[in-house]
């Protein structure tokens, strides 16, 4: 079987098991050639450890269970993405609203600011330019067609 449609079946377990958390869902699933399977979960208030738990158990007896990687042989991960993980649904986004992001554009720029609102078709950030009177706050629109990546950034 192709890891895609190990992906997919994966995908559509995960999603069968969020059903009942309307806040919660599924980022992405990826499968390492070593069959190590990482799960991403969010929510949109933030997912808890035990939440995360709970899912590992079910979702491990589920894929044990079935014929996807015959003779057991592969690890599960789950978790939320960490902050060394982009962005990457349009609830992520919304769910971050507020905190400073980096900004990948496609044509390999960056640009850092404050993410200030996100639509179906991009972002707002505010940006600052230079210090004391002759700071400038400026907000810009991003398309998401535009954007490489999204990370978020800690301030301190």
């Amino acid at each position: 079987m192709q890891a895609e449609d190990q992906i997919r079946i994966i995908e559509e377990k995960v999603n069968n098991l969020l059903a009942g958390h309307p806040s919660h869902f599924l980022v992405e699933v990826r499968i390492k050639p070593t069959n190590n399977v990482k799960v991403f979960i969010d929510a949109d208030e933030g997912v808890i450890l035990s939440e995360l738990i709970d899912y590992n158990r079910k979702l491990y007896k589920q894929l044990e269970e079935s014929t996807l990687f015959p003779n057991g042989d592969f690890s599960l991960e789950v978790s939320s993405p960490g902050l060394d993980e982009p962005l990457k649904l349009f609830r992520q986004y919304k769910k971050n609203i507020g905190r400073f992001v980096e900004v990948h554009f496609k044509d390999s720029t960056k640009k850092e600011g404050k993410l200030i609102d996100a639509t179906q078709d991009g972002i707002i950030i505010e940006t600052e330019t230079g210090k004391g009177k002759k700071k400038e706050i400026k907000q810009e629109s991003i398309l998401f067609d535009q954007i490489k990546n999204t990370k978020i950034q800690v301030k301190f």
